[in-house]
């Protein structure tokens, strides 16, 4: 009798650990179809095929590493222990951002938007279910006018290239800081050259 309890228990194990190995091996599958479906939707949405696949980076692509980690600032979020996008895209053109929502809605995938400013908690590059990044790192024009004391500046550019499209017009302004960087020193130090 005992030997047939050690055994149902040895059966029921196997059994729940062929389960969780089938469970595993589909949620796989699906996000790798999920990966597949949005590439396919984006490649009927988007305006133009060519030039919209030329900034999208999946697992396969031998940069897509590269180009997920460029900005990453806080280091926890570098580790291989990160969740990581199924598709990373650097659009070239604002237009090109319409068809990348579409899909990854249509495909139940959410959307993290990187752009040229800090994240230390890592909310644009890490996510707990599916995701897609947009990263705004091509749409960084910075347009200066002087006369009018304006400034245009795309939602990809780093405050290092506004300062320099600032120094170039010839009057210099501080543009901003991140306190965070400068701390109370920093405070002083804006004070007493007129930045504040």
């Amino acid at each position: 009798m005992d030997k047939l309890i050690a055994w149902t228990k040895l059966s029921i194990s196997h059994s729940l650990l062929f389960f969780f190995l089938v469970v595993i091996s589909c949620s796989g599958h699906v996000r790798s179809q999920d990966h597949h479906d949005f590439l396919r939707c984006l490649s009927l949405n988007a305006q133009n095929n060519s030039e919209i696949f030329e900034v999208v980076y999946t697992p396969n692509n031998s940069s897509y590493l590269s180009i997920l980690q460029s900005s990453i600032r806080n280091l926890r979020f570098a580790s291989s222990s990160t969740p990581r996008p199924l598709v990373t895209v650097t659009p070239v053109l604002e237009t090109q951002i319409p068809a990348i929502v579409l899909c990854a809605r249509e495909n139940g995938m959410q959307i993290r938007t990187r752009s040229g400013g800090h994240d230390y908690e890592g909310l644009s590059y890490a996510s707990q279910v599916p995701f897609v990044v947009i990263d705004l790192i091509n749409l960084s024009e910075i347009t200066v006018d002087v006369d009018q004391k304006t400034a245009w500046v795309q939602a990809g550019a780093t405050i290092g290239q506004l300062y320099y499209k600032i120094d170039k017009s010839e009057r210099s302004r501080f543009a901003g800081a991140c306190p965070t960087l400068l701390g109370s020193a920093g405070t002083w130090w804006r004070r007493v050259w007129g930045l504040c």
